[in-house]
Order: structure tokens, then C-alpha cells, then sequence
């Protein structure tokens, strides 16, 4: 039997559990991962983590035993963990790299791998097409050297380096003293306990939600928006809370609730982040943003004369940018953001202690800093579809909508005359009044996303449905 190729989408390869996520598969990207490190490194170190999925911590084991088969010494998480851990032990042990076993937001029934390199960042393009050539050349992997696992497999606690660099990078003992009423959504995910470490136990009291673990995540897709989020949102609106912060299934994308029970949007965390980080902490440098994210950013972004850099989407163009440009923030629209100084990567958990430093430092609920943000840069509404398609046949359909939208490129999105188009992922209509929509393909699921930024709700509709209508999967779209 042939084996299947193995290929990585917008972080890392990811999988059905037990139907292309198997045993084999994840041995043979461990094998592929080690000659890769062993390519880097005469004497490689990796960092081994894993999220509260279906049998995560035994998947890990295999990767780590593999490693180790391979001569490469390995620190193996002693629990679940946020993948942005994963990351920070890289650059705090000087690691050659970590793979981390995790899907992420994905629904249950996935599983899969991510890679981070040296830098601590999501693996870029070149960093991918090296694995997966390695991978798919393989044609056996060495059984297991249970020896070398025994002698270059430690086991780790990954907690106590990065609740010092967490203090580095935010005055948690100001958050702990402030006496804010914090509520941590963990999603069943890996995020549970780090919040309350790291800020509870003082004046400052945190409540978690849903932070036993369960494969299953309680029936939703561990993704920090409606309607996975309802729970939280029913929560905050009986009152007496401050903030609620959501992680997903690892912990490194988050969404952001205030004291009111609005949840705060994806496009409007960025645009707040860039506005603490630049009015209150007083950075400065350019700010890196994927195609679906906010416009409200480049009014920002005039104001305060910076440049702002829109690339694809996923931190594997995110990251690099970065780097390259030491930048301030970067961000997508899936609530991943990376903040200068810290890892070139997403961080859940950190984002949340800025949030509540924000109220902290403004010394006013989160709704009233919104109100400020809304009035400084104007009213700005957003939605995404999300389409499902069936995943054999997900290749053809996604090929035959995109050649649709190629071939039927409108000159005009809801009566609006379009500007400009990009389209090196997806179709991004820039259209005259400010507003935009964008329709891709998702790199992680089989699934058509369409997303749109207007001036209210009914604008972006109105930009969602054309757009949808041209390639005829309206009917199955849902928020």
C-alpha cells in the first residue's frame, strides 16, 4: 500500500483521527521532523507538547520515542499544554525545534502536528516543503529504540520559564492587585490553569469555565467565537465581571468578552491591541495583518505614522514578516496575535493579561474603551461564512469555485464599485467606500470561508451574499 502524502496547511498537518491521523502517519512525520532537526543540528534538542485531544499524550510519546530513535534528545511536556509553551521552551532551552500534537480549533474528530523551528515561530513556506519532502520520501520508519527513548526523552514542566516571561511582558503583579473579576473560557483545552497562575490568588479573582478535559469539547468546535462561546456570553451577562477571556483547543487564539456580555470581535481585538500597545505601553514599528483582517488597523496605523503589511493568511506569513520588520503586532482574523518582544507567534494567554492590563491602565470597563476605539476610527462590522463542503470531494469543489469567482470577477460588490483585487489567497474585493470581502479556502478544514468588513451589519450581508450568489454556495452559508 502506498502511503499517503503528507501535506501542511496554515499551521502544521492535521488530520481525522484514526483515518488519516494514524500511528503510522504520525510516526512517519516524526521520522521526517527528526532528519529535518538532525539537518540543523549535530546535536539537536527538541521540545515535544500536546493539547487535551483524543489520545494527544500517546501520539506525543510516539513522536518523542521517535526522536529519540533518531539521536535527538527530547523534552517531553508532563502535561497539556498551550502551543505557544511549546514555543517559548524552544527559544528559553535554545531547542532546535518543538512538534506539538494539536488541532488546534478544529472540531474533535482531527488531530495533528504542529512545527516550530528554532525561532519559536510557526514553520515557514521554506521550513514546510523541506518536511514534507523529507516525509514523503520516506518509504519505512525505524522501529522504535526503546534504549534511546529511555536515556534521551525527559519529561518536562514547561510552566515555571514561561510564567516568567509572561511577567516580562505584562505587570501581573498590578493585574493580581487590581481586584478585576476575570472569567477564563478554557474550551476544554490546554489553556486551563495558566490564567488563573498567573493572575489569581490575589485581590484579583479568576473563574475558569469548562477546563476539565473532554475529547469531545462538549459537542463544539473549540474555535473562541459564537456559537461555541454562547456559555461564556450567558455567563457575562448576569453581571459582576470584568473581562472573559477565551482560549481555544491549544490556547494560542483568543477571544475577548467585557463586562457586559459583548463579545469583543476578532478585527476589534487587533485594533485595540494595536492601540494599547502604542498609546499606552508607547511602542513603536510596523504592524503586520493577514487579508481577512481589519481596516481599522490602517486608520491606526496613518495616525500614529507606521507602516502596516497585509500578507496571506496563517502565522507561517505572519511570523517572518515579523521578524523581518520588527514589528510591534501581528494578527489574523482566526484571534491569533503575536506581540514584539515576546515569540514571533500567537499567544492566547499573554493577549488575555494585556486585556486586562488595558483595563487596568485605562482605569474604565472594556465596553467604554471600545466606545473610544469606535469613535476614533468610526463604525466597523464584521462576519465570516463559514461553507462546508464534503472532504472527499473537497479538492474539486474548492477548484471550481475559486476558477468561478476567477471567471466572474465582479466589477461591483453590492452596488459598491470595486477598487482593487488581490488574489494570491482567495479573492479580496477592495472596494471604493472603505469595505471589503473576501472569499478562501481554508487551509485546515474542507471548508470555503467568506468575510467581509463594512460600515454596519447589514452592509456586510448585503457583501457576503454577492459574493456568495456569483459562486452559488449561499444556501449553505452559516455565521
Amino acid at each position: 500500500m502506498t502511503n499517503q502524502p503528507i501535506k501542511f496547511g496554515t499551521d502544521g498537518w492535521r488530520g481525522v483521527i484514526a483515518d488519516d491521523f494514524t500511528y503510522g502517519n504520525v510516526r512517519r512525520v516524526a521520522q521526517g521532523t527528526a532528519e529535518y532537526m538532525r539537518s540543523r543540528s549535530s546535536d539537536p534538542l527538541a521540545v515535544v507538547g500536546y493539547d487535551c485531544r483524543f489520545a494527544s499524550e500517546d501520539f506525543a510519546r510516539t513522536v518523542a520515542d521517535i526522536f529519540a530513535t533518531n539521536g535527538v534528545r527530547t523534552l517531553i511536556f508532563d502535561r497539556p499544554s498551550p502551543t505557544q509553551v511549546a514555543s517559548w521552551t524552544v527559544i528559553d532551552r535554545k531547542a532546535t525545534g518543538a512538534a506539538v500534537i494539536t488541532a488546534s480549533h478544529n472540531p474533535y474528530q482531527f488531530n495533528g502536528i504542529k512545527y516550530k523551528p528554532e525561532t519559536g515561530s510557526s514553520a515557514p513556506t521554506e521550513v514546510i516543503e523541506d518536511l514534507e519532502r523529507r516525509i514523503n520520501a520516506l518509504s519505512d520508519v525505524p522501529a522504535i529504540d526503546h534504549r534511546a527513548a529511555r536515556d534521551l526523552v525527559s519529561t518536562y514542566d514547561p510552566r515555571p520559564a514561561y510564567y516568567a516571561q509572561i511577567g516580562r511582558m505584562v505587570d501581573v503583579d498590578a493585574i493580581k492587585d487590581a481586584g478585576l473579576r476575570i472569567v477564563h473560557e478554557c474550551m476544554y483545552g490546554s489553556g486551563y490553569g495558566y490564567v488563573a497562575d498567573l493572575i489569581g490568588g490575589g485581590r484579583t479573582g479568576v473563574t475558569e469555565l469548562h477546563n476539565q478535559r473532554n475529547p469531545l469539547f462538549g459537542g463544539i468546535s473549540p474555535e473562541p467565537i459564537r456559537p461555541n462561546i454562547d456559555s461564556a456570553l450567558a455567563v457575562m451577562k448576569v453581571g459582576g465581571q470584568d473581562l472573559c477571556i477565551c482560549t481555544d483547543g491549544d490556547a494560542d487564539r483568543v477571544g475577548i468578552i467585557d463586562e457586559t456580555g459583548q463579545f469583543i470581535n476578532q478585527l476589534q481585538v487587533f485594533a485595540l491591541l494595536m492601540l494599547y500597545l502604542f498609546e499606552v505601553r508607547g511602542m513603536r514599528g510596523p504592524v503586520i495583518k493577514t487579508v481577512n483582517m481589519t481596516a481599522m488597523v490602517d486608520k491606526l496605523g496613518a495616525e500614529f505614522g507606521t507602516r502596516v503589511f497585509e500578507v496571506p493568511v496563517g502565522f507561517k506569513y505572519v511570523a517572518p514578516k515579523m521578524m523581518e520588520t520588527e514589528a510591534v503586532l501581528g494578527g489574523e482574523e482566526s484571534g491569533g496575535f503575536g506581540i514584539r518582544g515576546h515569540i514571533p507567534e500567537r499567544d492566547g494567554i499573554l493577549v488575555g493579561m494585556l486585556f486586562a492590563d488595558m483595563i487596568v491602565k485605562a482605569g474604565k470597563p472594556l465596553s467604554a474603551i471600545l466606545a473610544d476605539l469606535e469613535r476614533r476610527v468610526g463604525p466597523h462590522a464584521y462576519a465570516r461564512h463559514d461553507i462546508h463542503l464534503p472532504r472527499d470531494t473537497y479538492d474539486v469543489d474548492r477548484k471550481r469555485i475559486l476558477e468561478t469567482l476567477e471567471k466572474n470577477e465582479p466589477q461591483e460588490v453590492a452596488g459598491v464599485h470595486v477598487q482593487r483585487v488581490r488574489a494570491d489567497d482567495g479573492f479580496k474585493f477592495y472596494l471604493e467606500d472603505g469595505s471589503w470581502v473576501l472569499l478562501r479556502a481554508s487551509g485546515t478544514e474542507p471548508l470555503i470561508r467568506v468575510y467581509a468588513e463594512a460600515a454596519d451589519s447589514a452592509a456586510v450581508e448585503a457583501r457576503l451574499a454577492a459574493l456568495e450568489d456569483i459562486v452559488g454556495i449561499r444556501q449553505h452559508a452559516g455565521a
